[in-house]
C-alpha cells in the first residue's frame, strides 16, 4: 500500500505543477503579470531585512514577496517576524489580535507553510526550498479592481490553489501589506504524514 500511496503521491504533485503551468502561461498571455523574486537567504535580523533591495516596497510584487519571507523568520524568532510585519504593514501595524492569529496558525509544528511559496520546496521533501530561494508572484484579471490596492496571488506547493495577499499604495508610493491569506492550511509534509 505505500508504494501506491507513494506514486499517487507523485502523480497528484505532478498534476499541481502541470496545472500550475498551464494557469501561469494562460495569465500572462491575457495580460497579467507574473514575477520571480529572488533572495539569496532567509534574513537573522529586522535589520538585514530591510538592508533587502525588495524592502523599498516600490511594487506589490515586492512587498508579496517580502510578506511571506518575514514569516520564515517566524519559527526561530517570532518578534523579529512581527517587526518585519509591521514594518511591511507601515503605517498599520499588528494589533495583538493579528499577532494571536499568527500564533495560532503556527502551533502544532506548522513552520513549513510559509516555505511552501518557495521554488523547489514540495511536501516530498518538508518544504525545503532551493537556494537563491524565489517566489513567483502573479496577478489576475481582477487585481486592480480596487482602486489604490492590488490583489496578488501566491501559489503554494502544499495547495491546490494560489493564496491571495492584497497590498495598498501610501502616499508615499510604497507598497504596503494590507491583508493576506498565506498561513492557511496546506498538505503536511511527508515526515509528518504517519501513514507514508
Amino acid at each position: 500500500m505505500a508504494l501506491f500511496d507513494m506514486l499517487k503521491s507523485k502523480a497528484k504533485t505532478a498534476v499541481t505543477q502541470t496545472v500550475r503551468e498551464t494557469v501561469s502561461k494562460a495569465a500572462q498571455n491575457i495580460g497579467c503579470k507574473t514575477e520571480k523574486i529572488s533572495f539569496s537567504d532567509i534574513p537573522t535580523s529586522v535589520e538585514e531585512f530591510r538592508a533587502l533591495p525588495q524592502a523599498a516596497l516600490s511594487t506589490p510584487f515586492e512587498t508579496a514577496a517580502m510578506t511571506a519571507l518575514a514569516f520564515c523568520v517566524y519559527p526561530n524568532d517570532r518578534e523579529a517576524c512581527f517587526e518585519m510585519l509591521d514594518y511591511l504593514r507601515g503605517p498599520r501595524p499588528l494589533s495583538g489580535m493579528d499577532k494571536q492569529f499568527i500564533d495560532d496558525r503556527f502551533k502544532g509544528g506548522k513552520e513549513y507553510i510559509p516555505r511552501s511559496y518557495f521554488a523547489g520546496a514540495t511536501p516530498e521533501n518538508d518544504y525545503q526550498p532551493t537556494k537563491p530561494l524565489t517566489v513567483t508572484v502573479s496577478e489576475n484579471p481582477h487585481s486592480h479592481d480596487a482602486q489604490g490596492y492590488v490583489k496578488l496571488f501566491i501559489p503554494s506547493s502544499g495547495a491546490d490553489s494560489s493564496r491571495p495577499i492584497q497590498l495598498r499604495e501610501a502616499k508615499d508610493g510604497k507598497w504596503y501589506l494590507w491583508e493576506q491569506f498565506l498561513l492557511t492550511a496546506i498538505r503536511q509534509p511527508e515526515s509528518a504524514n504517519p501513514w507514508a
